[in-house]
């Protein structure tokens, strides 16, 4: 059997399961495709510095989570997202339609018309100054603590 007809399995876990360091590190490793643990540390290190064994204790529990593959090089692990961040946010939203909104798209829009207003005021204040001139977050930010509604 060939590589290109094995199926990597979905992960485990689902992405609203990940802790907070966990999916800063994910957020790290999606852009890089694959990073040792040294290289995610200092992808993180400007907005949450961390120590090294604290990242490789993180990329250890996603990999027995399902969520990275793990290869070893040498001495270090090589790791690699098992979805990408396209899939985890579908992932992500299917369980917030499904869990809170009862698998209703329209209540999911509708509430989004309702605290639309209230989020862009707390996300252009949460980017302090990184909005484009419509006032949406400018590109490429993450945001990854919703506020309160």
């Amino acid at each position: 059997m060939s590589n290109a007809n094995v199926r990597i399995p979905p992960p485990r876990r689902a992405v609203l399961d990940l802790a907070p360091l966990e999916l800063d590190c994910m957020n790290t490793l999606w852009p890089m495709g694959e990073g040792t643990v040294r290289e995610i540390r200092d992808g993180l290190a400007l907005r949450r510095p961390r120590a090294y064994t604290t990242i490789m204790t993180i990329m250890d529990r996603l990999a027995r989570k399902g969520v990275v593959e793990r290869r070893k090089i040498g001495r270090a692990y090589m790791y690699r997202p098992n979805l990408s961040a396209e899939e985890a946010r579908a992932q992500a939203l299917s369980q917030v339609v499904e869990n809170f909104f009862g698998g209703s798209k329209e209540a999911l829009i509708a509430q989004l018309g309702r605290a639309m207003p209230v989020t862009r005021a707390l996300a252009a204040s949460a980017t302090s100054g990184a909005s484009s001139a419509d006032g949406e977050p400018a590109a490429g930010r993450v945001i990854t603590k919703v506020p309160a509604i």
